[in-house]
């Protein structure tokens, strides 16, 4: 079983970059306002919440997201720390929703020190129902994944196999599918987590 979004398309790049940025601290640090601006745009564009994106969400261009990014900066702003915990990310994006006078969005964190199963579980789910996933994942036992070390990313789709489960992942304005399990299973003790999302109709 295979399940994709239709997701959001940044003058041909799958979401936004941090590396279209020209402020230093968000070049090196904007990840999680990276996935925040893109969950807003494809809000706006898939569902029709116009308010959360100032410009227009069906045809998003650099220029306008470079724009949009600033805007977001202030509720998930990079810190020396990072925006290390799945409580911060909330903060900012509820923040963000809340002055942009959206009222029908719900966020809620999902630890990684949950059960991988449950994980999967919740992965299916969000995709199934049109949401993609902000991840986050801190260090990682596995240098196959040193390029999401410290890092939010956006998942937007799901590949299942008999005994495998795989998740697409979007970072950098590239598309990746990595090995759900491989990617829950950080072999360290401190964990990140994802934000599942819902909406009131």
């Amino acid at each position: 079983m295979k399940k994709e979004l239709d997701y959001i398309s940044v003058e041909g790049s799958p979401g936004g970059n941090q590396d279209w940025f020209l402020d230093p601290f968000m070049k090196g640090g904007g990840c999680a306002a990276v996935t925040a601006c893109d969950l807003c745009i494809y809000f706006a564009a898939r569902r029709g919440l116009e308010e959360l994106y100032p410009y227009d969400a069906k045809h998003p261009d650099k220029k306008d997201y470079i724009q949009f990014s600033k805007k977001m900066k202030p509720y998930l702003r990079p810190r020396l720390q990072g925006i290390d915990t799945t409580e911060i990310y909330l903060e900012g994006i509820r923040a963000y929703w809340k002055d942009a006078g959206c009222q029908v969005l719900l966020a809620e964190g999902f630890q990684g020190t949950e059960a991988y199963d449950k994980a999967k579980e919740a992965v299916k789910g969000q995709i199934d129902m049109e949401f993609p996933i902000p991840f986050l994942t801190l260090h990682h036992k596995n240098p196959r994944m040193k390029e999401y070390v410290w890092h939010w990313f956006n998942l937007v789709g799901y590949e299942a196999y008999e005994d495998e489960f795989y998740v697409k992942a979007v970072t950098y304005g590239e598309m990746e599918w990595l090995n759900l399990k491989e990617l829950w299973d950080t072999g360290v003790e401190r964990k990140g987590g994802m934000i599942l999302l819902g909406e009131i109709r």
